[in-house]
Formats: C-alpha cells, structure tokens, sequence
C-alpha cells in the first residue's frame, strides 16, 4: 500500500476499480455496515451500506499505538474530573452565563450535588479523536480533536469493517496488505462495560435503557453494542425523553421505572444537543439523574466532555491537579493537546481574539456542542468573534490550533454519490470503557478504534452529519 493511501498500479486501472466498487458495497452489506436509508418512521425494512471508503488508509503505526496506550489514562483524567465538583465549578463559570444548553445541565449537576448522589456505581463509555498533525521535519504527531463522553457512536459499524477491507485487498490481489488490517471490535468492548456495570446494580430483572431519538437512521451501530448484551441474557428496552416523561417515575428507594421496568442502566444515545429537548425532556433527565440507576454518562461525566474543560486542561499544572506523583502519565496525556485558548473576558481572551482575527487559517473556534458540524473556520471565525469580541458571548466558544493533516487519496462510497478519486484526511477515534464502583476503579479498559476520513472539500462534520465516511487503519 501506497504511503499516501491506493496502490499506484490499482490507481490506473479503472476497471479494476469498478469492479472493487461493485464488491465493496456488496462486501459492506454482507457484513452488516448498515444504515437506514431515510430517516421516516416506517424505514426500518429500507436499509443501504453506511457510507466508506474503498480502501483503508495509512496510519503510522507508533502514533496509532500512542493513541490506544494513553486511553486508559483518559478514562480515569475523565472520571477524576467528573468527581472534583470545585474544578468544574471553576472551569466552567463562564461558560454556564452565556451558553443555555451547558447552563440547564449544570444547574441538573448542582441539584444533585445537593441532593446527594444516590448511585456510587459510575459507567463511562468514551470516544477520544484525534488527527496526525504534520510537522516541519515531515514527521507526525498526535493532537486530541476532542473527547466525546455522551453517545460516543460508530463503536458498532467500525466493528465490522474490518471483514470488508480485508476482502477488497484481498480481490485486489494486496494478500500482504489484507493481512495488516487490524482485528477490532468496540461492540464488544463498550458491552463488556455496559454488562459490568448491570452486575454490580444486581438485579437481573432489571434493563438497559437505551435513551433514543424518534427517528435514528445510525440504529445498526446501536444494534450490534445491543447484540452483544442479549448474548449475555441482559434485557434491553430502547425509550425516548417523551417515553420517560409519560411513563418513568423513581419509587421510595429512588430505583427507576419506566413502562413498568426497573432500570439498572440508562444508556445516553440521545441528549447531548440543545434541539434534543423539550422541558419535558429536562425534567425526565433531572428524575434520571437522581435516580439509582447508572447513568452512561451521568451529568458530571456529561460536562467533563466539554470543549471548556478540554481548554482548561491545557492550563499548566491542571493535569498535575488530577495525577499528583504521576509524570509518565500527565506527558502522556500532554504529548496529545493542540494549542487550546481561553476567550473568557480580560487580558488573556483579548489576546486570543486578537490572535484568531489576524490569523483565522490558523485557528478552529469551537463551541460547546457535540455532533459534528458545530465548528467554525476561516473566514467566519473573523464573521463570528468580529460580532461578540466585546461580548460576554465570545465567552461559549474556545480557540484551539488548526491541526495540518497530511492528505491522501481514496473512493468515498456513499449512496447516491458519483464515484471520483478524492483528496481525504482522516480522524482517529479510540474508544474507551470504564467502570467505578464507589473508589475502586473495576473496569478501565481501549475498547477497540475508529477511523473517519472526510474529502478535504469539508472543514468539519462526522459520519452521521453527511460528510466523513468509515475507514480502517493501515498500519505503516
């Protein structure tokens, strides 16, 4: 395999390449790397492939293994900071005056602080990206795009890609190449979180409830994590916010029910954007909350993923706060930040705003949402900070340096779309799983890996938004 991605002597033949097509969307289909192909309520029977690459791409094999070593360490900075309410509290002070959405879910964190936690079982199922930065020397580094701490997808359809680049190598004749796609399997790793987490609840009439949207066109990648709990006999119900608010209610013991079912674990696939609630949804997330049940993340775990706290680690000395006597660890975790900058307002945000405007092509502005195609580039970061730099508003965003990828050449396969070779840049995802019980940490486990490549045509935006596709490692 080329180092910049396709083969130089498959690249030229394009009959080899129409033919590749052809068997990869069948392979994709075979293998169940699926999604729906409308998002209406009676498409559960019309399904296509989940969108792809045609062949997997070059990742240098010391930075791909980096990646997966410093997860366990992310979990535990993960779940230290969920647990340091005066580190939250100062982190996000700002943030919580002018941003609503993060102000709801921490005024749900202070109650209940207050109230007291009831469940000492704590269940973390996280997604840590990356991209390789370029170096002047040529060279590659690691730099952390973002920790996604709240329905962290792609962990089931990145499982069974493996089985369909091995066999596009494998009809293209690159047997050597097929061989060094790596086994993964995050279904299987977030299960083994999940079904943890329900054994130290003990109830086996209790179930797994999966908070989803109405409408979820990615319901294979759910399905397969699902798969994986009913092999293990534990039950699963898949519920909305309206289906909690109608139904759900905490008995004296605050155990949780919904339509009559004990709930051991609510598994969040849905609440991580503003437009996923209604009132009604915010009082059903408080009464789960203050529930027994585990929550996957509770609301703690849910703002130590924010782009806020993201910044502040970078803050000298904050990493040192969360692994006093651990140095090996904090370098680990600080080889992987990009620059990362404070707009809050005084000297140090003034500065930030300054630094952006004279230098957009430089910067990400980033505000505190999750979901992909939130983000802000260019031109429209001078368009945005131009408008709140004198504003308390500038205060819901951060600045992070722009990381430079080097691009390669790949076939996005996505339905409906011309097929064209395309200049691509990939993400690296690392999935990790965790479980707490009281102070003993039982579980901490990398989970398995992602990898999304988007055609360089787009600053930002996922798989589920429409632009990134699913990929494989290749490691070189």
């Amino acid at each position: 395999m080329a180092a910049n991605g396709i083969p130089e002597d498959v690249l030229m033949d394009n009959d080899l390449i129409k033919d590749l097509v052809d068997v990869a969307k069948d392979s994709a289909l075979l293998n169940g790397v699926l999604m729906r192909t409308k998002e209406t309520p009676n498409s559960s029977e019309v399904v296509t492939y989940a969108p792809f690459t045609l062949f997997p791409s070059p990742v240098p094999k010391a930075i791909f293994h980096q990646a997966l070593a410093v997860q366990t360490h992310y979990n535990r900075l993960v779940d230290k900071i969920s647990q340091d309410s005066s580190f939250l509290e100062e982190a996000l002070a700002s943030t919580i005056k002018v941003d609503d959405f993060t102000g709801r879910l921490f005024n749900i964190y202070r109650h209940v602080l207050q109230e007291g936690r009831t469940q000492s079982i704590v269940l973390g199922l996280n997604r840590s990206d990356y991209m390789l930065d370029q170096n002047g020397d040529g060279s590659a580094s690691l730099k952390q795009i973002e920790i996604n701490t709240i329905a962290a997808s792609f962990g089931g359809l990145s499982s069974r890609m493996p089985n369909v680049h091995r066999h596009i190598l494998n009809v293209a004749g690159r047997l050597e190449d097929s061989k060094r796609i790596l086994d993964n399997n995050p279904s299987a790793g977030l299960a083994k979180g999940l079904a943890k987490a329900w054994d130290l609840y003990g109830s086996e009439r209790a179930v797994v409830l999966y908070l989803v949207e109405e409408l979820q066109r990615n319901i294979f990648d759910h399905r397969y994590v699902e798969n994986e709990l009913w092999k293990r006999n534990i039950p699963v119900i898949r519920r909305r916010f309206e289906d909690v608010s109608k139904t759900g209610f905490l008995d004296q013991d605050k155990r949780l029910f919904v339509d009559g079912r004990e709930v051991a674990i609510v598994y969040f696939r849905n609440g991580y954007m503003p437009q996923n609630y209604t009132e009604q949804s915010w009082e059903a997330r408080l009464m789960m909350e203050r529930s027994m049940a585990v929550k996957c993340p509770d609301v703690s775990t849910h703002l130590a993923g924010t782009k806020k706290v993201q910044q502040e680690l970078a803050r000298p000395g904050v990493l040192e706060r969360f692994f006093p006597g651990e140095p090996d660890v904090v370098d680990q975790i600080r080889a992987t930040f990009a620059g990362l900058y404070t707009l809050d307002m005084g000297p140090e945000g003034d500065k930030t705003v300054a630094m952006a405007l004279a230098n957009p092509d430089q910067f990400v502005l980033k505000p505190q949402r999750e979901g992909g195609g939130n983000n802000i580039y260019g031109a429209e970061i001078i368009q945005v900070l131009e408008g709140v730099k004198q504003s308390t508003e500038r205060m819901a965003y951060i600045l992070m340096d722009k990381v430079q990828p080097r691009p390669v050449h790949n076939y996005l396969l996505r339905l409906g779309t011309p097929l064209k070779l395309s200049t691509c840049l990939s993400e690296l995802g690392i999935f990790g799983a965790y479980v707490r019980h009281g102070q003993d940490m039982v579980l901490n486990e990398c989970a398995g890996h992602l990898l999304r490549t988007k055609s360089d045509e787009h600053s930002d935006g996922g798989v589920a938004a429409g632009v990134a596709v699913l990929d494989n490692p290749l490691l070189v």
